[in-house]
């Protein structure tokens, strides 16, 4: 085990409030991606579908309502996805820059204490 390997102390106060800000930023994201594919699905699909019947898709001449029925809300499921992983990553890699400020901070203050 090397010193790249250990972990920062996880009872410290500054790496608790990372830990909740990391999670309270991916559930954020949960629920508005939940939302958008709720809307899609459910309010675009089934309840605003006659509304959007009116509209019909530029070269197929489907209506609007019957495609997120069959296909858009599918779709924007998967794009949900794909935004999720995006995102996640991105989250992810400032919540580990984060941590190994966090570990580099009290590393220091470590040192110190030994000198």
């Amino acid at each position: 085990m090397n010193d790249k390997d250990i972990e920062p102390n996880n009872h410290s106060p500054d790496v608790q409030a990372a830990l909740k800000k990391y999670w309270r930023n991916n559930l954020r994201l949960i629920a508005v991606l939940l939302f958008i594919w709720a809307f899609a699905s459910l309010g675009c699909g089934v309840l605003f579908a006659d509304w959007l019947n009116q509209f019909h898709l530029p070269f197929t001449g489907f209506p609007l309502g019957f495609w997120f029925a069959q296909q858009g809300s599918i779709m924007i499921f998967v794009l949900c996805i794909l935004l999720y992983c995006i995102f996640m990553e991105r989250l992810d890699r400032r919540h580990h820059e984060l941590l190994e400020s966090l570990k580099t901070d009290s590393d220091d203050v470590n040192q110190e204490k030994l000198s």
